[in-house]
């Protein structure tokens, strides 16, 4: 599929979607994607993917573990790893969950025709940058990072914020890709008050939405529970001034 068979559903109200976000800093747009482009998606994001284990090490920075160096560091090295992450986290430091880049899926391609690269066009593209311009009221958008995200139990993002060293970040989104989410399963993306670290607001993973918000509000990703009953799938990234 190439990115200009990915079309945005013709029937969202824009003026009324940059009013909700004008409002809250935040819009969740469901049914973004026509359902057959979100099944082709889906089916892409839980299909054979080279996913890299990332996380935060206070020591090391961002440290990305392909499925070969997972391999050679064992179980025993695995959950060395895994402890000195949730010591870190619970100083409210990190994050650990799997990635791959679409800047990369077009070496990936598979019998849809290399869809994650054409969506990562597409998240590029005049209409989405055009699109994403409209919601949030900014003008100069010039690029979106992009990055599929699978979020398994035990996974967690700690609370943060996304602006961006020069402050390129003027929004942040997620493309959800979770059918049938219950709420006890976690992983929740929610916003925080700086002050009292109360959670203000909180949105369960749904299939085929859409999520803008200022990254600028301290926000997480709450700890997908132990009996979620399935991998919280999402394609997030930054509309981006550079």
């Amino acid at each position: 599929m190439r990115s200009d068979d990915i079309k945005i559903n013709p029937s969202l109200n824009i003026p009324a979607l940059a009013e909700s976000y004008a409002a809250n800093r935040f819009v969740q747009i469901e049914d973004f994607f026509a359902p057959e482009t979100a099944v082709l998606i889906d089916r892409q994001l839980r299909g054979v993917l080279p996913w890299r284990f990332v996380y935060y090490d206070a020591a090391a920075g961002v440290v990305q573990l392909s499925q070969a160096e997972m391999q050679a560091l064992g179980r025993e090295g695995m959950q060395q790893r895994m402890e000195t992450i949730l010591r870190q986290a619970q100083r409210n430091i990190g994050y650990c969950y799997y990635t791959f880049s679409l800047g990369v899926a077009a070496d990936h391609e598979d019998a849809e025709g290399g869809l994650l690269s054409g969506l990562a066009a597409f998240l590029n593209s005049p209409a989405f940058l055009e699109f994403g311009s409209r919601i949030i009221r900014e003008t100069g958008l010039t690029k979106t990072d992009a990055q599929a995200s699978q979020f398994r139990p035990g996974h967690f993002l700690t609370r943060h914020i996304d602006q961006g060293s020069q402050n390129e970040r003027r929004a942040a989104y997620t493309l959800g890709f979770s059918r049938n989410w219950q709420t006890d399963w976690g992983g929740q993306l929610q916003f925080i008050d700086p002050h009292t670290t109360d959670v203000t607001g909180g949105w369960i993973p749904r299939w085929n939405t859409l999520n803008l918000f200022d990254g600028r509000q301290v926000h997480s990703v709450s700890p997908v529970s132990a009996f979620a009953g399935d991998g919280r799938y999402s394609v997030v990234g930054w509309l981006r001034n550079d």
